[in-house]
């Protein structure tokens, strides 16, 4: 469709059904920022969008949380002791508490794809995330068959698709891996749980085969403790992947 044509249909759309904001459920005017500043959020008012939490360097080598004052090298934070990662290095787009997290609740719960916009304009706002996949190979985290059918899609992959459209530069999505052990919501769980939970969880994906020449990345909603995102860099590891990180789009 004609990009004009496109725009004067949402245009009509929001009139007839004013978008809600996910957060605060207040309307939301889509009127487009300053320059410079990036498109307006659709599904997020101008009061809950100022408190998006971008994370900023310095931060966590390995998952992306922020130091805050000033820092001399890499370090890890007091979450990642223990972790062990099997990957190179982490980051992540901002911090997984309000606005934020009611975008992914949206996505994950109440089947809201028409978020996927406004996640996307997150990730073209975390500048130090784009440069780390600009180029890259994505990985997105599977789901278990059973969990995407009852969903119907993986908000992994989905999150990884818009990714790589804000970065460019030829970064290309790829599903390296697949869930074989259907393991409970690992919400309530802590890492030593988790692991056990996880432990022999993901495997390559059928027909999948991997260049150590080329830079992968492991694309998940949120870095909680790590312990999901480690085990599939251990299996990627295994299967020879040697330039390897992870991206999240959110921390908590």
């Amino acid at each position: 469709m004609n990009p004009l044509l496109t725009q004067a249909a949402r245009g009509l759309s929001d009139v007839i059904f004013p978008p809600v904001c996910v957060h605060c459920r207040a309307l939301v005017t889509t009127v487009d920022g300053p320059p410079g500043e990036g498109r307006a959020f659709r599904h997020l008012c101008a009061p809950c969008a100022r408190q998006l939490d971008y994370v900023q360097p310095p931060h966590c080598a390995t998952c992306g949380h922020p130091f805050y004052g000033v820092v001399d090298g890499a370090r890890m934070c007091p979450k990642c002791e223990g972790l062990d990662p099997a990957f190179r290095e982490g980051r992540t787009a901002v911090l997984f508490k309000g606005p934020a997290r009611a975008l992914i609740i949206e996505l994950k719960y109440h089947r809201g794809l028409h978020v996927l916009e406004d996640l996307g304009e997150i990730f073209r706002r975390a500048p130090h995330v784009l440069a780390s996949v600009r180029g890259a190979t994505l990985v997105p985290v599977p789901l278990h068959p059973r969990k995407a059918r009852e969903r119907g899609y993986n908000q992994a992959l989905l999150l990884a698709q818009r990714l790589a459209t804000a970065a460019g530069a030829e970064t290309q999505v790829e599903s390296l891996l697949r869930r074989d052990v259907d393991t409970p919501t690992q919400t309530a769980f802590d890492r030593r749980t988790r692991m056990a939970n996880l432990k022999n969880a993901f495997a390559l994906a059928a027909g999948a085969a991997l260049n150590p020449d080329l830079h992968y990345i492991i694309i998940d909603d949120v870095f909680t403790t790590g312990s999901t995102l480690n085990s599939c860099a251990r299996t990627l590891r295994r299967a020879g992947a040697v330039k390897l990180d992870v991206v999240t789009f959110g921390h908590g």
